[in-house]
């Protein structure tokens, strides 16, 4: 296969530059999964209810784009390899803090200092990057990094069903001190990318400036960013809640589910990813987004873990498909001067408008009597609708030369 060869032929440093933005993605959404998976656990534990204890994603939603701002500056003015560095640390350092609250208010504070720093690791790993590899693997290589969301996810849906019942919801994040050990991979093997490097030549930009230059296509990004994470969020975060609360699932049996649910969305990741150099960022954003039509019913209203199983694979095949070109189609279409901030910042503040869907979906469930399955339905069925027609009339620049675009 073509692609696989030309992963092959990248150079060591190219490669350790995509494993480590992977493993920064992965590592981070693991952490963050975490919390969705214990609502319940958190609930009971501080005598309130789930609608409540969803408050939590609120918050670390809500943070990101001002880490995404900050850190993002940061990556613009002093490099992409260290600041990354700094934001694993500090989401590493808040997921473990987490599992020594004392409140409910103590945890949502802690998990908003997570979200703040969070917010920083994916625009600037997908900018480190976009800018390392050739313009012909951005694609394939889009999807594999997005596919580093649903990885985490997997993560911890496993440690849910093994760890769980065993150390609790407190133990659960103790364990996010595991993505700190990213760090020294990334000091040993990951370079600087050439763009960066080219930019660091010229003149300084002024960011806010560039902004406002390029309010335009901002504005559209910040749109799209947002129906994307009401489309992703929407058909995660509360899913665990809807198996247990809803189906009455045993901790096991939701944890299988969650694992085949990401197994679906890791396929679907690279699979469209690697399509999207073939048809285009926008064609296959908007298959993916049809794709998921018919399998709603499915995924939302089956009774059996086998079918629920089957929907929530297919149906993340569908949502991460589109997902998939997220990276890339952001990095191709953020101005040079401002890459490192500007994709991460865009998608964030996507992340602080849909950063109340847990709530949402969980207020509209008990308006009709627990149904969580109509609440999933109704927010992924007008999503997706949004998308594919706002990305139909947006712009696409796939193959622009990142590298001769900053010398420029």
């Amino acid at each position: 296969m073509a692609v696989i060869a030309d992963l092959k032929a990248l150079t060591p440093a190219q490669k350790s530059s995509i494993w480590a933005s992977y493993l920064g993605w992965t590592l981070d959404a693991f952490d963050f999964f975490l919390m969705v998976f214990m609502f319940s656990a958190v609930a009971k534990e501080f005598g309130t209810d789930v609608k409540t204890t969803a408050l939590a994603t609120f918050y670390t939603l809500a943070a990101r784009p001002f880490g995404a701002l900050v850190f993002g500056l940061a990556a613009d003015r002093f490099g992409r390899r260290p600041v990354m560095m700094i934001v694993i640390l500090a989401f590493s350092a808040f997921s473990v803090l987490s599992a020594f609250a004392w409140s409910l208010t103590s945890l949502f504070v802690i998990r908003a200092l997570f979200g703040f720093a969070m917010g920083g690791e994916w625009g600037i790993g997908a900018s480190l990057v976009m800018e390392s590899i050739p313009a012909k693997l951005r694609g394939p290589v889009s999807g594999l990094l997005q596919s580093g969301y649903p990885s985490g996810y997997f993560l911890a849906s496993l440690v849910f069903f093994l760890l769980f019942d065993h150390i609790g919801w407190r133990g659960m994040f103790l364990i996010g001190v595991i993505p700190a050990i990213l760090v020294f991979l990334i000091r040993m093997h990951v370079e600087e990318s050439p763009a960066y490097e080219a930019l660091a030549k010229k003149p300084r930009v002024n960011p806010f400036a560039a902004l406002a230059a390029n309010w335009k296509i901002a504005l559209y990004l910040v749109v799209l960013m947002t129906a994307f994470n009401f489309f992703s969020h929407g058909t995660q975060d509360i899913y665990p809640t809807f198996l247990k609360a809803q189906h009455h699932l045993s901790t096991q049996t939701a944890g299988l589910i969650a694992m085949v649910m990401n197994a679906g969305a890791i396929v679907g990741g690279i699979g469209f990813g690697i399509w999207s150099e073939r048809i285009g960022r926008k064609r296959a954003i908007i298959i993916g987004c049809l794709c998921a039509v018919p399998v709603i019913p499915l995924w939302a209203f089956s009774v059996t873990p086998v079918m629920l199983a089957a929907g929530a694979f297919l149906m993340q095949v569908a949502v991460q498909g589109a997902w998939g070109i997220v990276p890339v189609h952001l990095n191709e279409l953020s101005p040079a001067a401002v890459r490192g901030m500007f994709p991460g910042f865009a998608y964030q503040l996507g992340n602080l408008i849909a950063a109340r869907n847990a709530v949402i979906q969980a207020d509209i469930a008990e308006r009709h009597g627990g149904d969580y399955g109509l609440a999933l339905a109704m927010v992924a069925g007008i999503t997706l609708v949004v998308i594919i027609f706002w990305t139909a009339i947006g712009p696409e620049r796939r193959d622009v030369d990142f590298v001769k675009e900053a010398e420029a």
